[in-house]
């Protein structure tokens, strides 16, 4: 079993249930490689991780900002628990050398796929919390790790969605609307990675990779705008 300690000194949260947070940092590949492996993947604690996630950055952003429209407040928040935002986030806590994989999961560094088992790392991470220590925890840990981001989001404009950005453009410079076609699917059914084409008319402008075929639209989305300079 690896040793938690400088972790969970970053984190501020000694577990008082240590099976919790290495059952966090399990993903599912490392258990087809280690079928004897006392404890299960992290897929329920993401689940619920995700949850307490979106509940207490949504009860932040409506509290402190009682004035702010329902759509910006959506956006605000998605700007906050996406997957990128939350690879990060992965990445500043040193998550990564804690994590269990198989080996090729492991030489699989710099990927889309990467990306997403460290963001999905992160909410299995805040389920355990919640589980282990309560509300106050998940929140304190939030605020800290997350929350903290959200200026750096307002002053960069980071919160506009790039889909509804690139079809104003679009329709502005070239009078025709956006549409996105599924290029391709991979991955087995719990863990799929949706590969989407951004088009103007014929043109394929960019393709974005997701895990729902919406991420997968916003990052073709992203992609096209860097890619017309707009």
């Amino acid at each position: 079993m690896r040793d938690f300690s400088k972790f969970e000194k970053r984190i501020g949260v000694k577990f008082k249930n240590q099976d919790l947070l290495v059952k966090a940092v399990v993903h599912r590949s490392y258990l087809n490689e280690h079928p004897n492996f006392k404890l299960g993947h992290n897929e329920r604690l993401e689940f619920l991780g995700d949850a307490v996630l979106e509940i207490i950055v949504t009860e932040y952003l409506f509290y402190h900002f009682p004035d702010t429209q329902e759509g910006d407040l959506t956006n605000w928040r998605a700007s906050l628990v996406n997957s990128k935002m939350l690879a990060e986030v992965a990445n500043e806590l040193g998550l990564e050398d804690y994590i269990y994989l198989s080996k090729g999961e492991a030489k699989d560094k710099n990927s889309k796929a990467r990306q997403y088992i460290l963001a999905n790392a992160v909410e299995a991470l805040i389920g355990a919390i919640y589980l282990d220590q309560g509300t106050r925890s998940a929140k304190k840990f939030i605020k800290n790790e997350i929350l903290s981001k959200f200026d750096y989001i307002l002053s960069h404009q980071l919160y506009i969605d790039p889909k509804s950005k690139f079809q104003e453009k679009a329709q502005e410079i070239f009078g025709t609307t956006p549409h996105y076609k599924v290029l391709s699917e991979s991955g087995p059914d719990h863990a799929k990675i949706f590969e989407i084409g951004l088009f103007l008319g014929e043109e394929l402008v960019a393709r974005g990779k997701g895990s729902s075929k919406q991420e997968a639209q916003v990052d073709a989305a992203s992609k096209g705008l860097k890619k017309k300079n707009w």
